[in-house]
C-alpha cells in the first residue's frame, strides 16, 4: 500500500500543478516556489511528517520536500544555537539534494543535445 499512496500522492501533486499551469497565468517556476512555500507552511504546522508517515517515497521525491529540508533543519538549528541556527542550519542537509541535481543536470546536458 505504501506504493500506491506514494504514487497517488506524487500524482496529485502533478495534477495540481499541471492545473495551475494550463488554467492560470503562472510560470513553472511560479509553481516551483508555491510549492516550496506550501512544504515550508506543512512542515511548520507539523503536517509534512503525517504524508510522509503514509506516502514515504511520493512525500520525499517531490519539490514539497525541499521546502520540509529547509524548516525542519532551521528549526532544529535554532532549537541548538539560538538565532545563529537560521542561518548557520538553512542548506546543511538541502547540500546533499542540490548537489545531486546539479550533477545530474551537468551530465544531462553533456550526453544530450538540444533541440534546435
Amino acid at each position: 500500500m505504501t506504493y500506491l499512496y506514494s504514487a497517488l500522492f506524487l500524482g496529485l501533486v502533478c495534477l495540481i500543478a499541471q492545473l495551475l499551469y494550463e488554467y492560470t497565468k503562472l510560470t513553472p517556476g511560479h509553481i516551483t516556489s508555491i510549492y516550496v512555500v506550501l512544504g515550508v507552511l506543512l512542515e511548520s504546522f507539523n503536517i509534512y511528517d503525517k504524508i510522509s508517515k503514509y506516502a514515504p517515497g511520493g512525500a520525499t521525491l517531490s519539490i514539497l520536500n525541499f521546502g520540509h529540508i529547509m524548516t525542519h533543519s532551521v528549526v532544529e538549528k535554532v532549537n541548538e544555537q539560538g538565532f545563529i541556527g537560521i542561518l548557520s542550519g538553512m542548506f546543511v542537509p538541502c547540500s546533499i539534494s542540490l548537489t545531486v541535481v546539479i550533477v545530474v543536470s551537468i551530465f544531462a546536458a553533456i550526453v544530450f543535445k538540444p533541440k534546435p
